[in-house]
């Protein structure tokens, strides 16, 4: 035990912290990323024998396929009953062209002009859908298929009508997976590294 008489020895006093700024700190150096592998090169490292042996199979299938493959496919073509599609094809494009005729009563524009413009659009958007993937072409091809449900369920018998509209509908989700491809409804997420190399003070 301490005597209470004697004084206390003082305690050492504690240094402040320092702290480094965060502009300052030095990210720790990354690995290196491992080294790509050299690319095949057809002259250098392939063998001459396998690229002759490769151009012989692939001339020899082309044979068979323009002998026997496209005649084949012609016939069975041919004895193919192709009565649905022409039937699913009326079913969708006779409704519109109904709505036009009785909608362009009139307008300068005729229903039959109406109706060749309706088609064009319809394939002018998908194929630049397709192709370019641009974002007004698809914004046309999505209107164009709301427009062409609301003409069918507008003008389709009463009765077949719920079935019309739901084979339009249908039509324009087959020609979204050529219209619509690559589009994703996840967001993209952009990281920004705003941390900047200064030497230490």
């Amino acid at each position: 035990m301490s005597e209470p008489d004697k004084p206390r020895e003082p305690e050492p006093s504690v240094p402040p912290l320092e702290t480094i700024d965060d502009s300052q700190r030095v990210p720790p150096p990354r690995r290196p990323a491992p080294p790509r592998p050299r690319p095949i090169k057809a002259a250098d490292d392939v063998p001459p024998g396998v690229i002759v042996a490769f151009g012989v199979v692939g001339l020899v299938a082309l044979v068979l396929v323009l002998k026997w493959g496209i005649p084949k496919g012609i016939d069975w073509y041919h004895h193919q009953d192709w009565a649905w599609f022409t039937q699913w094809t009326a079913t969708v494009a006779d409704p519109v062209h109904a709505y036009l005729s009785a909608h362009t009563v009139g307008l300068p524009l005729t229903a039959t002009s109406a109706f060749v413009i309706w088609q064009g659009v319809g394939i002018v958007s998908l194929a630049l859908s397709w192709i370019t993937g641009a974002v007004g072409a698809r914004l046309t091809w999505t209107a164009h298929g709301a427009c062409s449900v609301f003409m069918v369920w507008d003008a389709a018998p009463a009765a077949g009508r719920p079935v019309a509209a739901a084979l339009a509908v249908l039509a324009w989700t087959i020609g979204s997976f050529f219209a619509l491809r690559g589009l994703s409804l996840r967001p993209l997420i952009h990281l920004h590294n705003h941390n900047h190399n200064h030497p230490a003070r």
